[in-house]
């Protein structure tokens, strides 16, 4: 019995040390593509990032560990801030040159908050920007300090719609007992004049964020409003119906909110 075990032994001792030699000496730096392009890491974590912009890469918990060191370099870089400004400056033209708007108190345009009024950056920072798992706790705790900082470009199409006389919402995914230092952080950094902000109540968190916000704008809708525009760093902001007449996204590569 002991005999006729032995050759299948071996073999299952073959297939590991393989195995193991192989994953061992997987590198993303000596990857090629299919077509034989020499893949560096360079390569690889921009091509992660833009498909997450893309909405191909969804539902991750962490950044790729390897990507880690990227991300972080992209978004305290030159370049996450003209992306960030371009997509605002693309709400600009829209407002200015594709908004009828009606003046008669029914325009609305919807934000949502964090990394896309404010920043979570300077707490992604000491998070491996995305590469370590979510606390949830220690982000509210985060956000309980309402030190935040401005995202000025978003600021500035936030003042043009009031000069409109255009009611802005914001609908976050914050809960609610957050409400007083959302407040307090918005205007300390000079956010003022909006309609209404929405947070999530205790039955709301029963609810996958982007039906929590499809529900509000649904409300919203049913009670008069036109939404004329919509912008957040997360599909689950913008997507959904009704969505609004057009949606902008942001770039965030750090979280993916569902």
């Amino acid at each position: 019995m002991a005999k006729s075990l032995l050759p299948h032994l071996s073999v299952f001792l073959f297939l590991f040390i393989t195995a193991t030699a192989s994953a061992s000496d997987w590198n993303i730096l000596s990857q090629r593509s299919r077509n034989g392009l020499k893949i560096s890491l360079k390569n690889y974590c921009e091509s992660w990032r833009l498909n997450v912009e893309l909405h191909n890469i969804r539902f991750f918990h962490v950044v790729p560990e390897e990507c880690v060191s990227y991300i972080g370099k992209y978004v305290t870089s030159t370049q996450y801030k003209v992306d960030s400004e371009r997509t605002i400056e693309e709400c600009i033209v829209y407002l200015t040159k594709g908004c009828a708007l009606k003046g008669d108190g029914t325009d609305a345009w919807i934000f949502d908050i964090d990394d896309t009024l404010i920043s979570t950056v300077p707490y992604y920072k000491k998070n491996q920007f995305g590469g370590k798992k979510l606390n949830l706790t220690d982000l509210e705790a985060w956000m309980s300090k309402a030190k935040a900082p401005l995202l000025d470009h978003s600021l500035r199409l936030f003042n043009m719609l009031k000069a409109r006389g255009v009611d802005i919402i914001l609908i976050s995914a914050r809960r609610e007992y957050l409400r007083s230092a959302t407040i307090e952080n918005l205007v300390q950094v000079g956010y003022h004049g909006w309609t209404n902000l929405i947070l999530r109540s205790p039955e709301d968190e029963k609810k996958e964020v982007e039906q929590y916000k499809a529900d509000v704008r649904r409300r919203l809708v049913n009670g008069g409003y036109n939404i004329w525009g919509n912008v957040g760093d997360q599909y689950s902001s913008i997507e959904g119906k009704p969505r609004g007449r057009r949606t902008f996204k942001l770039p965030n590569p750090m979280y993916y909110v569902y």
